[in-house]
């Protein structure tokens, strides 16, 4: 019954709905249930299934105490999946992806530790002793540090996993998740591989 209450959800939002079969990704055809209209379908229950085993293994990590990183960068995801992480307390990228936010994470956590440092020097009061033209030059920094690493200030370690909607838009992150042996759950369109997405959710992506 659960597993039918999900395939109805999915559809009800239009889950179903791929790209044209000319846009498929080769990786992806597995899921493909037919065509409708020129555009290949998904097949529900499949979707269903991959979504349950993402969900299960997000459940082990947060157990464990461990995060995962909700990364987003197009408009029609970033406003959800950063209330989805921020509600999970987890650590998001709802915009540009850094380079090297894996593969450098030493040298992104110094600019990190930068952001806290300014926050708390405001907060308490210690850029006072700065000039009214140096606090605003502080202040434009802290709002572009903000803007950057803002969803990644709390994260002290690198995640125990990467999702991320469409890996085909976020396929930098892709790539320094998998260099890290970090695995990935993706929600991903018929248009993205998904050989290298240990949990992917083959659904249309931009129903997020």
């Amino acid at each position: 019954m659960e597993d039918t209450n999900t395939v109805k959800q999915l559809f009800d939002v239009g889950a179903h709905f791929a790209f044209s079969r000319t846009r498929r990704d080769p990786s992806t055809e597995q899921f493909i249930f037919g065509q409708k209209n020129k555009n290949d379908i998904f097949d529900l229950e499949k979707t269903a299934e991959k979504l349950n085993e993402a969900t299960a293994a997000v459940s082990e990590i947060a157990s464990d105490g461990k995060s995962v990183l909700f990364v987003a960068g197009t408009n029609e995801a970033r406003a959800i999946v950063q209330k989805a992480a921020e509600k999970a307390e987890m650590p998001f990228v709802c915009g540009r992806w850094i380079g090297g936010t894996f593969t450098n994470f030493k040298e992104i956590s110094k600019r990190v530790k930068r952001l806290q440092t300014l926050r708390d020097d405001k907060e308490k009061g210690n850029l006072d002793k700065y000039t009214k033209k140096e606090r605003l030059l502080i202040d434009r920094e802290i709002d572009d540090l903000e803007a950057t690493f803002g969803g990644i200030a709390d994260m002290k370690e690198l995640p125990a996993a990467l999702f991320v909607v469409d890996p085909r838009h976020e396929h930098i992150a892709v790539r320094e998740a998998v260099a890290s042996n970090i695995p990935v759950i993706a929600l991903a369109s018929s248009d993205c591989d998904v050989r290298n997405i240990k949990f992917p959710i083959p659904a249309n992506d931009a129903t997020a």
